[in-house]
């Protein structure tokens, strides 16, 4: 992954949904894809801290797609 200039590996877990055939006759496809990466580690350092001691912005961001594909 590339953010602001800078490229690390990350690494991400899919887990397979199957296979499956829709009512319109199309066969479909899906995948989980979950990972994380830590801001500071691509240069990203900025954060605030509230009145209550909290910060703004966390290190750990947490990454998550829901994937779907269509056989043509």
């Amino acid at each position: 992954m590339t953010i602001k200039g800078k490229t690390l590996p990350v690494v991400l877990n899919a887990e397979y949904a199957g296979i499956v055939q829709d009512p319109y006759g199309q066969t479909k496809t899906g995948l989980t894809v979950e990972g994380k990466i830590k801001r500071s580690e691509f240069g990203l350092t900025w954060n605030a801290v509230t009145e209550a001691g909290k910060v703004v912005v966390g290190d750990e961001i947490h990454l998550t797609a829901e994937l779907q594909f269509i056989k043509s």
